[in-house]
């Protein structure tokens, strides 16, 4: 989870002299420009520990802030290379990561190291996997819980592509709340705070019904039991997700007009009377995913404190998708690249049509002609889900009649041909 951008006044002291860093940095301006800010931007960098690591985080965070001051670079989203001439990051340190630098880089292209205040924060993926609730009556287990963060989670967040601002939306959101408990806010106004252990709860909401006329209410305050059980130790921050959420919390005026049966009213008001016991606990965070918003009772809704609604990818979500995977594939080999296979051929969007509008354009013809195929491919899969387009290079890649000889033009050619048959086979 990201910090919240914050600002201070730069200290003196944070400019190195070229004895301390070896390296002689630029100094601030003596009289900063409008597009840049004579304060520090608070910007995360996220430390992933080796397995083996039994090194104190304090340790890890304080040799990284170091390492960071004495390279003086500039920041941007991606990968920091652990350096190789220190021997305790070496043994220690899995990755670096530079994160949350997006919206200033828009604006300003590059936030340079005297601008920046790094925020580190390390941790070691758990590698226990889920723990499943076993139910001794036959009924399928009623959820899964995970100590986070966990390995099989790694990366995912990384790989969702929203439209724009929605994913820091949500950080900001949470690491809103976590700064106002942090700074001593009324906890009835926030009631989130930092926690040490963090857990994961997956309900199974279609487990919480019995065959068993009007035991569905009760599945429902067992589960939140067990929760409450996780709540009350203090140090552990809790975030349950319910997918599918409508099967549960179905809108009860259709129950009371006879359409839907009253065990439904049932689980409905074991929900909200669950929901509203935790309402207390500053340490528990509910997600909830739908896909037939109509359907959830409104009482539900109101309990929400953010709602967000996702549409289908758009265009530039849809190329981001597929280049994602396309640089994977060409990364293993599958695609044949005539560059190193680490290095990515396809460009962001962004980048993509400021080369394509430009006349002067010095690109060698067959990778403009590449790039103008992977959109054309982008533009060919409207109405497609994220789902959809991630399997989208896996069924054209099906599609050739040589599967081990795979050029890009040739597959890009087939994925956009793949992705028109899908499209039209999708229901009216």
């Amino acid at each position: 989870m990201s910090s919240p951008m914050e600002i201070s006044v730069p200290n003196p002291a944070d400019f190195k002299t070229s004895e301390q860093n070896g390296v002689a940095p630029s100094p601030p301006p003596a009289s900063p420009s409008p597009i840049v800010p004579h304060d520090k931007f608070h910007v995360s960098v996220e430390v992933c520990l080796k397995p083996s690591s039994t090194a104190r985080p304090d340790d890890v965070r304080k040799a990284v802030e170091q390492m960071l001051e004495k390279r003086s670079l500039s920041y941007v989203d991606g990968p920091v290379p652990v350096p190789i001439d220190d021997p305790f990051l070496m043994e220690n340190v899995q990755r670096i990561r530079i994160c949350d630098t997006d919206e200033w880089v828009k604006i300003h292209d590059i936030l340079l190291f005297w601008q920046v205040k790094p925020v580190v924060h390390v941790f070691q993926l758990s590698e226990e996997g889920p723990c499943e609730e076993l139910s001794g009556d036959g009924q399928l287990s009623s959820f899964n819980e995970w100590i986070l963060p966990a390995k099989e989670f790694d990366g995912m967040w990384e790989s969702l592509i929203y439209e724009s601002g929605l994913k820091q939306r949500l950080l900001r959101y949470a690491a809103s709340a976590l700064l106002f408990t942090e700074k001593g806010v009324d906890p009835f106004l926030v009631s989130w705070n930092r926690y040490p252990q963090c857990q994961l709860v997956e309900v199974n909401a279609h487990s919480l019904f019995s065959k068993w006329f009007s035991e569905s209410g009760k599945l429902v305050a067992k589960l939140f039991q067990k929760i409450q059980e996780m709540v009350e130790e203090e140090n552990n921050l809790v975030f349950v997700l319910i997918d599918e959420v409508e099967s549960l919390a179905a809108a009860r005026k259709a129950a009371l007009s006879g359409s839907e049966p009253s065990d439904s009213i049932r689980v409905v008001n074991a929900l909200l009377t669950q929901m509203d016991k935790l309402k207390s606990s500053p340490n528990v965070i509910i997600l909830t995913t739908s896909n037939i918003t109509a359907a959830i009772d409104i009482a539900f809704v109101d309990r929400a404190d953010i709602k967000a609604y996702i549409g289908p990818p758009t265009l530039q979500a849809r190329y981001e998708i597929l280049k994602s995977c396309l640089n994977e594939l060409i990364r293993t080999g599958i695609i044949s690249s005539s560059r190193d296979s680490s290095q990515s051929i396809l460009p962001d969007y962004v980048t993509l049509k400021e080369k394509l509008s430009m006349p002067e354009i010095q690109e060698v013809q067959t990778t403009l002609h590449l790039w103008k195929q992977l959109l054309e491919a982008a533009e060919a899969c409207e109405g497609l889900s994220g789902r959809s387009l991630r399997k989208l290079p896996f069924l054209a890649h099906a599609a050739l009649n040589n599967p081990y000889c795979c050029d890009p033009s040739k597959f890009f050619h087939t994925m956009i041909e793949t992705a028109r048959r899908e499209r039209s086979e999708l229901p009216d």
